[in-house]
């Protein structure tokens, strides 16, 4: 008879199901971990990139579209050309194949909208009209820019008249083409439907252009209508634009229909083709950043552009300011990376300890069943092996759920970064306890071995391994502060910060820290009563594998403190930022005349108001009669003395103002604060400033301040108003002290003659990209995510010594120990670690910020690129973001120790000392 063969690996199968179903709750509880983990960890990257897709969008449809648009242009033609050809270059048929062509030119990503991309015919000379009944505000005629641009009923709405067309086939001797205008155009020009305005001709009799048409734009602030303004808002110009007393004129825009172009060159205007490609938004990707700058590149002044020139015409140009707006937002990005990167990387390592610690207890739990294992003869590799597939059947699946929710939550995005995400979590979790079990049972041991430090001393290997690490640690450290953190390996350093410092803290702890409490146990030992004692002893004998627990709350801690004060830092910038821009916690303003009668008293009596400083603003004083105009500030010393006080912004006190005044007749001579640019010109001499109301005042710097609260200019001079004539000192600004004044009843008090504009307001107008509020968003997230591990870390760690705990207040109690004692006895016990981790903690976020705060700005991140900060953000401690995690970690181990103290009284001593227990 023969026996069939059996494979031995038929066995696995049932002994790893047995093994899940002898713990259940364990099972599920870790599923539970892995996929809480997975999906945290599948989500961030995923997050991240809607974010920074949603700012480079914001970055683009923010500026205006004539900066966004990638246009290119031809002259008409070459003028020795035959007439017919030239003409037949402008037909809209010829402009719409170089369009055509241009589009298959263009490289990916850069994907042109053609809803809102267009192209035509226009002049670039704009042409004088001289109509009797055009507004002429200075004398001079209107002129007008002719424009024949392709799909004009698509996109606009008839208000009056007709769409105009052309009749037969236009040429550039056709005496009257048709037209239509915006209605704006319309009204400010004084344009009706069948108007007729003439352009002069080039060699010819005047263009009659007939307008029968008056439209609306259907999307007013598409790239259609606002690239070129003027096609729907007529603008006032001035003949020197930087002559405020120059002449004036009104420009306006005649729409064409496209067939009319032609007409063009029968005028001295000009004409040119062009093509206007505005991006599509919805394919711009931050993924593709690179790629796109490089397709712009290629299209400005690279291959590209030569290749549409070969197609359309060797005079081809191309120009536009998206490259630089791309370079905007590749700065903003890079000032927002550092801080995300250090959020990340730490609590992915807390979350990979816990992890790994969730692995350990499991080992733990199952210490004798496999040291049993090995002792009856079960090799190393197949006791990991099976470990390793007990484990990948609860990981494996809950990794995938993890990842299948976080793609659900967050659709749209690459699934690359999220599918690596999930899996490393899923590798670690599967690793954690074959890789523990596998470390413990390198030999066969006595099953009942005490794993503390007294007993299970460091051997040689860990000790050379510890100090390797450290010195890695620390090398890296030295590194990051001598190079500082502006690319290359410095981001990762800088990701790494916290991590690095928390290895060396905790390495440090783990071994220094048990050598007081055993130093305190003696004496401690002569006090009356044995809980005292006992605790410290039992305290100073840490577990040998204590470094992991420490090292993910150093760690949480660190990434804690070092993101709290980032945070902080972001909005004590904006609020520091808001108040240089407003000066109070509001500001009514009349820039015009002086403010209304009575108005001082009314926002006085606004609810929530609690100072009101009155102050007269004169932005044209010219001190020594010269042409340099200095804003001059009358204010009332008192109150405008409390205010910078209360603001900090230039801060003085009142008698600055009133000594050495000598009265205030004719020919006093006023103290002053000046900023430094106007104390270095003038010095501490009288010199006179003359008012724009034609009066004058000899002032005499006393005190020089950076900033003061009236003005944002970088000069100023800050006088006693009542040194001032009647005119000049009356109130043009009031600046509200009060941050829970409302904004609606300071409107209603100021009436429309006033500006009003509140420091709430512009503090919120600084988050104006998506990237900004989503790095905060992430940020805060991922702070709190690494906290939630760190609690989790500190649980698994008390869960490993609970059984060892209630045994021994079982064997105690038996000894007359009594359950207040016993509750005492857990807590003192916990407390030594719990304040060694909370000051460890502190340690290391204070060394982590005071490492990374000389190379770590936050403006980018606390302010938008339109602002202009006086100074860079450093980062700095936050008080409240060391204690708090900090002093959270000691009244949590503290709560647990008294929950578990709790639970074992509630529990019988029988069951604890039964007949067999090794505990």
């Amino acid at each position: 008879m023969v026996i069939p063969f059996r494979r031995v690996e038929r066995a696995a199968a049932p002994w790893v199901r047995t093994r899940l179903r002898s713990a259940p709750g364990a099972a599920l509880a870790f599923a539970l971990l892995v996929a809480v983990t997975a999906c945290l960890a599948a989500a961030f990257p995923r997050a991240l990139e809607r974010y920074e897709d949603a700012g480079l969008r914001r970055s683009v449809e923010q500026v205006p579209h004539f900066r966004s648009v990638v246009g290119l242009s031809a002259p008409a033609t070459l003028p020795d050309l035959p007439r017919d050809q030239r003409e037949q270059a402008l037909r809209p048929a010829t402009v719409k194949r170089q369009y055509d062509s241009i589009l298959g030119t263009v490289r990916r990503p850069f994907v042109p909208d053609p809803g809102q991309s267009s192209y035509g015919v226009t002049t670039s000379v704009n042409q004088a009209v001289l109509e009797p009944w055009l507004p002429r505000p200075s004398g001079l005629p209107a002129r007008v820019a002719l424009v024949a641009q392709a799909g004009l009923a698509d996109h606009a709405r008839l208000s009056e008249g007709r769409l105009p067309r052309a009749s037969g086939t236009v040429t550039a001797t056709t005496p009257e083409v048709e037209a239509a205008v915006s209605a704006e155009t319309a009204k400010s020009l004084r344009i009706k439907v069948g108007s007729v305005l003439h352009v002069p001709g080039a060699g010819r009799d005047a263009l009659a252009i007939r307008v029968t048409g008056i439209i609306a734009p259907r999307d007013r602030d598409g790239a259609y209508w606002a690239t070129d303004t003027l096609l729907r808002t007529p603008a006032l110009m001035r003949v020197s634009p930087t002559d405020p007393d120059s002449p004036r004129y009104w420009l306006g825009a005649l729409l064409l229909p496209s067939e009319a172009a032609p007409a063009l060159l029968g005028i001295e205007g000009l004409p040119y083709r062009y093509w206007r490609l505005a991006p599509d938004t919805n394919t711009l990707h931050h993924r593709d950043l690179g790629a796109l700058k490089s397709a712009l590149a290629a299209l400005e002044s690279g291959p590209d552009l030569q290749q549409v020139r070969t197609a359309v015409d060797p005079l081809t140009d191309a120009q536009t300011d998206l490259d630089d707006v791309l370079a905007s937002y590749s700065r903003l990005h890079s000032g927002v990376s550092a801080p995300i990167s250090v959020a990340a990387f730490g609590s992915g390592t807390v979350a990979a300890i816990v992890l790994a610690m969730a692995g350990g207890l499991t080992a733990e739990r199952r210490r004798t069943e496999l040291a049993l294992l090995r002792a009856r003869g079960a090799s190393l590799p197949g006791l990991a092996a099976r470990l390793l597939a007990e484990t990948a059947v609860v990981a494996v699946p809950a990794g995938a759920l993890g990842l299948a929710v976080a793609v659900w939550v967050l659709p749209g995005t690459r699934a690359l970064p999220a599918v690596l995400a999930a899996l490393a979590v899923t590798v670690v979790a599967c690793a954690a306890l074959p890789l523990r079990a596998a470390a413990a049972h390198r030999f066969v041991r006595i099953p009942a071995l005490r794993q503390d430090v007294t007993s299970v001393r460091p051997s040689r290997r860990r000790t050379v391994a510890e100090l390797t690490l450290v010195a890695v640690a620390a090398g890296a450290v030295v590194t990051l502060r001598r190079q500082g953190t502006s690319g290359g390996s410095g981001d990762q350093l800088i990701s790494a910060a916290p991590v690095l410092v928390g290895v060396i803290a905790a390495l440090l702890l783990v071994r220094l820290y048990p050598l007081p409490l055993r130093g305190m146990a003696g004496p401690a030992g002569r006090l009356r009563g044995v809980v005292s004692h006992l605790s410290l002893a039992r305290a100073g004998r840490s577990s040998a594998s204590a470094v992991l627990p420490l090292l993910a709350l150093l760690t949480a801690l660190t990434t804690a403190s070092f993101g709290g004060s980032v945070l902080a830092g972001i909005a004590e910038a904006r609020d520091h930022s808001a108040l240089l821009a407003v000066g109070a916690d509001a500001r009514l303003e009349s820039m015009a005349d002086s403010l209304p009668a009575g108005l001082t008293d009314r926002v006085r009596r606004v609810s929530g108001v609690r100072d009101v400083a009155a102050v007269s603003v004169a932005y044209r004083a010219k001190p020594n009669d010269g042409r340099q105009e200095v804003p001059l500030v009358g204010v009332d010393p008192g109150g405008y003395a409390e205010l910078t006080r209360r603001t900090g912004l230039g801060a003085f006190s009142e008698g600055v103002l009133k000594k050495g005044r000598g009265g205030l007749g004719t020919g006093a001579v006023l103290p002053a604060v000046a900023s430094p640019g106007v104390a270095d010109a003038h010095g501490s001499a009288p010199f006179p400033v003359s008012m724009e109301d034609g009066s004058s005042v000899t002032v005499r710097i006393v005190l020089v301040r950076d900033v003061t609260p009236a003005v944002m200019s970088a000069d100023f001079l800050v006088v006693d108003r009542a040194g001032l004539g009647a005119t000049a000192a009356r109130p043009t600004t009031l600046l509200v002290t009060g941050p829970e004044a409302h904004g609606r009843a300071l409107r209603k008090a100021a009436g429309d003659a006033v500006s009003v504009r509140l420091r709430a307001d512009e503090r919120a107008r600084y988050v104006d990209s998506p990237l900004q509020s989503g790095v905060e968003h992430l940020y805060t997230a991922a702070v709190a995510a690494g906290a939630g591990y760190a609690v989790l870390a500190l649980l698994l760690s008390l869960l490993r010594a609970a059984p060892e705990r209630i045994a021994l207040l079982a064997r105690l109690r038996t000894m007359g120990l009594t359950r207040p004692q016993g509750r005492r006895l857990l807590v003192l016990e916990s407390l030594p670690q719990a304040v060694l981790a909370a000051a460890g903690g502190v340690l290391t976020g204070w060394a982590a910020i005071r490492l990374l705060s000389p190379g770590m700005d936050l403006t980018a991140v606390a302010l938008p690129p339109s602002v202009a900060p006086l100074e860079r953000t450093p980062l700095h401690t936050d008080a409240w973001s060391l204690t708090v995690p900090a002093l959270a970690v000691v009244a949590l181990t503290v709560g647990i120790a008294g929950v578990q103290a709790w639970w074992a009284g509630r529990r019988g001593a029988v069951r604890e000392l039964r007949a067999g227990d090794t505990k």
